[in-house]
């Protein structure tokens, strides 16, 4: 065998993989591929039903459509008669809870239970910054308050859902306010027990 021979026999051998390499391309992953976003693309088949007796009454969610995760959990105290007086009467209540300001979101940090998933006070009108009525910030008058808490990662771990449900009664009783849920309803025991879990 010539030895400037075998440099022309690879060149030939990798070319000829190549195609073949190509080939196989061409004619197996494409055509799944194509297949793939065909059946993506298509909707799938309505299964037929039977029609259903009409019943007078809905039917209830499964208990499984009602276990939605929450991200964080929302109550609301609107205060009935907002002044001057309604504000320093909730700086004395935060300083008995000893909550903290935080500066930068311009909320009220409460430890409760878990320091490291604090109940946070916000202002609900409008939504977000609190004054620091701790150190006597000029403000216009509150007219209501959000607690805001993040649903613990295990149900075992709910402490501060109490903390949390007491803090929310605590003011609603304490300013004669309205308490109202996440979907601005009327907040209730099922309220209160689907946060606590």
């Amino acid at each position: 065998m010539d030895i400037a021979s075998l440099p022309f026999l690879l060149a030939t051998a990798s070319l000829v993989l190549g195609i073949v390499a190509a080939a196989i391309f061409v004619y197996v992953v494409v055509p799944k591929q194509r297949r793939a976003k065909a059946k993506a693309a298509t909707p799938p088949p309505t299964p037929k039903t039977q029609p259903q007796p009409s019943s007078p009454e809905p039917e209830a969610p499964s208990p499984a459509a009602r276990k939605e995760k929450v991200k964080q959990h929302s109550l609301f105290v609107i205060f009935a008669h907002p002044d001057a007086t309604t504000d320093e009467r909730l700086a004395e209540w935060l300083r008995g809870k000893e909550a903290s300001y935080d500066a930068v979101k311009k909320v009220y940090l409460i430890n409760g239970k878990q320091p490291s998933n604090p109940v946070t006070i916000a202002n609900a009108f409008p939504p977000g910054e609190m004054p620091d009525l701790l150190q006597g910030e000029t403000h216009e008058p509150i007219r209501g308050i959000s607690l805001l808490v993040k649903p613990p990662l295990h149900k075992r771990r709910n402490q501060q859902m109490y903390v949390y449900v007491a803090l929310a009664k605590e003011l609603n009783d304490t300013f004669s306010g309205n308490l109202l849920d996440g979907d601005q309803q009327p907040a209730s025991e099922s309220t209160y027990t689907h946060i606590i879990g």
